[in-house]
C-alpha cells in the first residue's frame, strides 16, 4: 500500500480520521455511537486527488476500526465503493437486529 509509513490520525475532537501527505491533510468524517462508527465523508484536496491518498485513509481508517473491535456504517459513497472493490472489509460493517 501507498502511504504505509504514514500514520492515521483519529482526531476525536472534530471526529475525523486524518491521513497528512506533504503538508496537506485528507479526512474521512465519521460519527461515533457506541461501537459504530457512522462513516460520513471522505475528502481529499483537489490537487491531491488521483494519487491513492483516499484508498489508503479508507484501508487504515478499516485496520484502525479492526484493531479497536469497532463495527462500522459506510454511508460515504466512496467508502461504498471502495468495499466493492474489497470485500474483505465487509465483515465490518454493524448488523442491525
Amino acid at each position: 500500500m501507498k502511504y504505509e509509513d504514514i500514520p492515521l490520525i483519529n482526531n476525536e475532537a472534530i471526529h475525523h480520521f486524518e491521513l497528512t501527505v506533504d503538508g496537506t491533510s485528507s479526512f474521512i468524517d465519521y460519527k461515533l455511537r457506541g461501537d459504530v462508527v457512522y462513516l460520513i465523508h471522505t475528502e481529499v484536496p483537489e490537487e491531491m486527488e488521483g494519487q491513492g491518498i483516499a484508498a489508503a485513509l479508507v484501508e487504515k481508517a478499516f485496520v484502525y476500526l479492526e484493531q479497536h473491535n469497532l463495527k462500522m456504517v459506510p454511508l460515504c459513497a466512496y467508502i461504498q465503493a471502495y468495499l466493492k472493490r474489497h470485500p474483505e472489509w465487509t465483515k465490518l460493517r454493524a448488523v442491525f437486529e
